[in-house]
């Protein structure tokens, strides 16, 4: 009997079985995905959000725990559990050296990348770098790797994991760590959670922008045996990414960074929030949520040539156009609302100091949405179009957990079952993000939970002996 067995293929779990192998104890990781595929939603990471108090190797300037806490308690509402989001953060200013350690190398910091060099370290290679450092690593720890094995039961002894169970077949070992990912692949599970707006089940027009296989069978699974969750199902890491995006892995390139530079209209040509609220990577992920709540679940980012250069290209061109009405008949708008509602926005900008690294005193007046940041008249042709749907990157509903990532049974952490990554990320993000925070938290939790499941497994062994 292998001493921990982790469950999913992803940077929590590779974070558990590194650690848990460095413990002492065996371990065998179960990854549903094939080899080509493995890595979850990690794979399409670029980032990890770091707390720090002085200038590191590739952090500027300081970045204290408080200022983190604060980004955080801004984007979450205030729906996050303060003790498990501060163990967070204070867990991603020691793990750098211990990535370093297991091959993870990290790029230096990027001239013109709106503040992130100063919050977050960058992988070289990115996300897939990162976790084939990992799988490396855990193989040459004798860590065992078996592809191709979904998991669909635990089998429990009340609060206590007992075996996991593939078809037929039945894995036992002495503590196990979940770490298989939220539901945001399972179409019908996210119907569920969204519903109906104005007659429109919404979630057939999401787009996934991670991994296929994470279809929250052993979330479903746990929740169904009495296990204690936590987090809205409807809440997630949503993104407005490209309408032309695939279904599935499109991951960090079909995202629209250009937002903040023009406006966004729904598919009547209308406006609906403030485009300027806050920088960019503080703010990104709440624009799936606002498109996938407008008619057809689409939106339009509208831009002149101006912005050209100020944000990361898509890797898919814009529909481009040298008048406003044509690019309207372009993206299919109603080319009299649409040459209307540019207009109105332009003779509302209140132009001062444009600077896109600052909160600057761009603005406009008298309409709503305000755009209280950047707001520049969009007159300088060619015009471009983005059409937008809602991408989803991870679900946020997960198990709770204590500050030593064990399942809960009715209000009782379970003496040898954890949880890490996205499988309890809602237990620090109730709604909204800020980057590189999920990796922050699988990161920080994967690492507690293959620490406590190691010495789980020695208790149990220690208490057989004993017995013996």
């Amino acid at each position: 009997m292998v001493d921990v067995l982790v469950i999913g293929g992803g940077n929590a779990a590779l974070c558990a079985a590194l650690m848990a192998r460095e413990a002492g104890a065996s371990v065998l990781l179960l990854e549903a995905a094939p080899r080509e595929w493995r890595g979850g939603n990690s794979q399409h990471t670029r980032n990890l959000r770091c707390m720090h108090d002085a200038p590191q190797d590739v952090l500027v300037e300081a970045y204290p725990e408080e200022e983190y806490w604060q980004d955080l308690l801004k984007v979450t509402g205030g729906l996050t559990n303060e003790t498990l989001a501060r163990l967070t953060i204070r867990e991603s200013s020691t793990c750098r050296d211990w990535m370093h350690r297991h091959g993870v190398h990290f790029q230096p910091p990027l001239s013109g990348a709106l503040h992130v060099a100063r919050t977050n370290a960058f992988f070289m290679g990115g996300g897939k770098a990162l976790v084939n450092a990992y799988f490396r690593s855990a193989q040459a720890l004798g860590v065992q790797v078996r592809y191709n094995a979904p998991v669909d039961a635990i089998e429990l002894d009340g609060d206590r994991f007992v075996a996991a169970h593939i078809g037929h077949e039945r894995i036992g070992a002495r503590a196990c760590v979940l770490a298989s990912g939220g539901f945001e692949s399972n179409r019908e599970w996210l119907r569920e959670a969204w519903g109906q707006i104005n007659g429109e089940w919404v979630a057939d027009n999401f787009l996934i922008r991670g991994t296929r296989f994470n279809m929250g069978v052993l979330l479903k699974y746990m929740i169904d045996a009495g296990a204690d969750s936590i987090g809205d199902p409807s809440q997630s890491h949503c993104v407005a990414i490209d309408a032309r995006a695939p279904l599935y892995d499109g991951g960090i390139c079909t995202r629209v960074d250009c937002v903040s530079l023009g406006v966004v209209l729904n598919r009547d040509a209308m406006r609906f929030y403030d485009e300027g609220e806050d920088f960019w990577p503080k703010r990104y992920a709440i624009w799936g949520r606002l498109v996938a709540h407008q008619p057809g679940q689409i939106a339009y980012s509208i831009i002149d040539s101006k912005a050209i250069g100020r944000f990361m290209p898509p890797v898919f061109p814009g529909t481009k156009a040298n008048s406003l009405g044509e690019l309207a008949r372009a993206a299919g708008l109603d080319e009299s609302t649409f040459v209307k509602t540019i207009e109105t926005y332009n003779a509302a900008c209140r132009v001062g100091s444009f600077d896109h690294a600052v909160l600057d005193d761009c603005h406009t007046e008298g309409i709503a949405p305000a755009k209280t940041h950047w707001a520049q008249p969009i007159d300088k042709p060619p015009y471009y179009a983005y059409a937008l749907r809602p991408g989803i990157t991870f679900t946020y509903l997960g198990l709770k957990v204590n500050e030593q990532s064990a399942v809960h049974f009715g209000g009782k952490p379970s003496p040898n079952l954890y949880v890490a990554g996205e499988m309890m990320a809602g237990n620090v993000l109730g709604k909204g993000y800020t980057a590189g925070v999920g990796m922050a938290i699988g990161t920080a939790f994967g690492r507690i939970a293959g620490t406590q499941a190691a010495r789980a497994a020695q208790q149990s062994k220690e208490a057989r002996h004993a017995v013996a």
